[in-house]
């Protein structure tokens, strides 16, 4: 069971748009009813849902969906969380509104990730140091999956030592 892993005084919040769901909740579980696609509903859902150590994307599989709830969900994750988004092969899926390469897709979205959490190393104007630069650690893809490891981040130093000989 869940609690021998987290303990008992984990707490687990799901969001589903199904309301059948809803029978699911016990102690310590609760769930939210309505679409990850709606930035309003989950907007609404944070203000209710303390920060989370964990956030598993395992809902839909549209662009939308993985997309949106990146965008407003990611923010919700306590510094030292992580965030899991699943199911990334659908990116290749026109069905799902993806495609190989296609602008719009959570993979294609997620490869500017590279290039943020290394903004402080950029000379180039055009990439800047922003809050993701400065709050992930690291980004772990795996077959069909995200992982993003938050961390607070600062500006990388050079520390010289030692005299100088020849």
């Amino acid at each position: 069971m869940w609690k021998d892993y987290f303990g008992s005084k984990a707490v687990i919040y799901g969001i589903d748009i199904n309301p059948k769901c809803k029978k699911f909740e016990e102690e310590n579980i609760n769930i939210f009813i309505g679409s990850q696609s709606d930035r309003n509903f989950l907007r609404d859902a944070k203000t209710k849902i303390p920060k989370v150590d964990i956030l598993i994307d395992d809902g839909g599989h549209t662009m939308e969906q993985q997309i949106t709830s990146f965008e407003e969900l990611f923010d919700h994750i306590t510094p030292d969380g992580v965030y899991l988004c699943e199911d990334l092969h659908t990116s290749y899926f026109e069905e799902f509104g993806g495609g190989y390469k296609k602008p719009g897709t959570f993979i294609e979205n997620s490869k500017s990730f590279i290039d943020q959490i290394n903004a402080f190393h950029s000379k180039n104007d055009l990439l800047k140091i922003n809050p993701f630069t400065e709050s992930v650690h690291s980004l772990h893809y795996y077959d069909s999956v995200l992982v993003i490891e938050k961390r607070k981040m600062t500006k990388p130093y050079d520390l010289k030592t030692g005299n100088k000989s020849l």
